[in-house]
């Protein structure tokens, strides 16, 4: 697929496609014109990389822990340093404080809705 296609796919601009490219998140091969052309699997790849960077993880960390997130997971790093295992550490755990931040949120939506309709069953509505 095209750029076009791909940005299309995931929401997500050309220019940080291209810009994700530069910093070796994907790769693109060329067609005989010059277009980029990319496989299916950068559909989820580019999503995984935006949830990633919407998580905090600069992309030097997100490069190196990509290839733990395909399958079959094949985990290797010869090259962890303890700056980048502490920053990993701080990350999982600002992505857990997050996600319990995001459930006790949900919690309280859902239980206004359950409010909301269980008042309208009552009163007629």
């Amino acid at each position: 697929m095209r750029i076009g296609e791909l940005s299309e796919q995931t929401g997500t601009p050309r220019r940080l496609l291209r810009y994700y490219e530069e910093q070796g998140l994907i790769v693109a091969q060329r067609a005989a014109n010059g277009y980029r052309e990319y496989d299916e699997r950068f559909v989820d790849r580019v999503l995984q990389i935006r949830g990633l960077l919407d998580a905090g993880l600069p992309t030097r960390i997100i490069k190196q822990i990509l290839p733990c997130l395909d399958k079959p997971r094949v985990i290797h790093f010869a090259d962890a340093t303890p700056e980048m295992l502490g920053t990993l550490e701080l990350e999982r755990d600002r992505m857990t404080a997050r996600i319990e931040c995001l459930t006790r949120n949900r919690d309280a939506v859902a239980e206004y809705l359950e409010v909301v309709r269980n008042n309208r069953r009552t009163d007629g509505g």
